[in-house]
């Protein structure tokens, strides 16, 4: 399992003034369901920040994302390390498959891959 790309999840109940304040620092937006908004830098299209005023297909709004290549080996290998896993692994409608698990500082970290 290797990682893809890592970003920060932040709640913001304002996603379009948060997009332009972040265009002032040259991200554009890649992606935006309405609920979720990822700005990317198109130079280094991996260096990313996501906006979210919740999640749709979860309890909690997560701290960060981590993208991997294997969501399905993280998992295990999470599950077996004894991980608090506040969501389980699944699939969303756009496109990813992923799981929310909590660090040891109380974070909640959601780990995914594109499907």
């Amino acid at each position: 399992m290797s990682v893809r790309r890592v970003m920060p999840d932040i709640r913001s109940e304002a996603l379009e003034e948060s997009r332009d304040f972040y265009a002032l620092l040259g991200f554009e937006e890649v992606m935006n369901l309405g609920w979720v908004m990822t700005l990317a830098s198109p130079s280094h299209p991996t260096a990313q920040v996501t906006f979210m005023s919740h999640d749709s297909t979860a309890p909690v709004v997560p701290d960060m994302s981590v993208e991997v290549d294997d969501v399905d080996a993280a998992y295990g290998v999470m599950r077996a390390s004894g991980a608090e896993i506040v969501r389980p692994l699944q699939e969303e409608e756009w496109g990813v498959r992923r799981f929310f698990v909590r660090d040891p500082d109380g974070r909640v970290v959601n780990v995914l891959s594109h499907r």
